[in-house]
């Protein structure tokens, strides 16, 4: 293969992912969380901030662009996070 001279190197490879293999991923990364937050929910009383949650991973989920979505699903992560760490405590 020859290198174009004002190309800088690897600017002609493909990209690492395509668009369909993210979406795929941030789906797959959102049926996780939803099920841990359906497991929260069977524990025992029920959290306030459950709905949130709820809400991040469906309406906004649904919502945000592909990039905002990663940015979603961290934040869904955290807040599921808190959540168990607080009914720990209980």
């Amino acid at each position: 293969m020859r290198l174009m001279p004002n190309r800088p190197p690897g600017a002609g490879q493909p990209r690492a992912a395509t668009f369909r293999a993210r979406y795929d991923d941030l789906e797959k990364r959102r049926e996780e969380l939803m099920a841990r937050l359906a497991e929260l929910a069977q524990r025992g009383s029920p959290h306030p901030a459950l709905g949130r949650a709820r809400t991040l991973l469906n309406t906004s989920f649904r919502k945000a662009s592909l990039v905002q979505r990663a940015a979603v699903l961290e934040a869904a992560d955290w807040l599921i996070m808190i959540i168990d760490r607080s009914t720990m405590l209980l």
